[in-house]
């Protein structure tokens, strides 16, 4: 079973995860933002994909799925997925990536307002600048199912 918890930067993805997997036997959380991280330092300024925001790196999805593919292979437990995934390409890849290797995918989108993302991103030390502000109106208009196109994948 992998279950992919989704929504904007702050909405609680994280705490959700890890609240949820003592409640799971046999489970793990996986987050695919450490292998954007891990992107992130290794492509250079010289790289044609140099960006702020690892979703924008083709790669990125690609190495979400395959790394939950080697967990699951390697460990056989069910996955705990917290991420934010705004954009639709990268969703419908690691959510039909996810369903090849496992009957049982759950997707839920954690919703907030950006008030209460806002007041989460400073509390946990982080500032919410431009960078924040941008992708949490993304997310937030993105995640709306009255406002979007991607509301039939949520």
């Amino acid at each position: 079973m992998i279950i992919m918890i989704n929504g904007a930067f702050g909405s609680g993805k994280t705490t959700t995860a890890q609240r949820l997997q003592p409640l799971i036997p046999n489970s793990m959380i996986y987050d695919p933002e450490e292998v954007g991280y891990m992107l992130r330092k290794i492509i250079t300024e010289d790289e044609e994909e140099l960006t702020d925001d690892f979703q924008d790196i083709e790669l990125w999805r690609i190495l979400a799925v395959k790394t939950a593919q080697e967990l699951l292979k390697k460990y056989k437990k069910h996955l705990i997925v917290p991420m934010t995934i705004y954009k639709a390409v990268n969703f419908e890849y690691i959510y039909n990536g996810f369903k090849s290797m496992d009957r049982e995918v759950f997707h839920f989108c954690l919703l907030a307002s950006e008030n209460t993302i806002k007041k989460r991103i400073e509390k946990r030390g982080n500032t919410y600048d431009a960078w924040y502000q941008q992708h949490t109106k993304a997310s937030i208009t993105t995640f709306n199912p009255q406002l979007t196109e991607f509301s039939h994948l949520l």
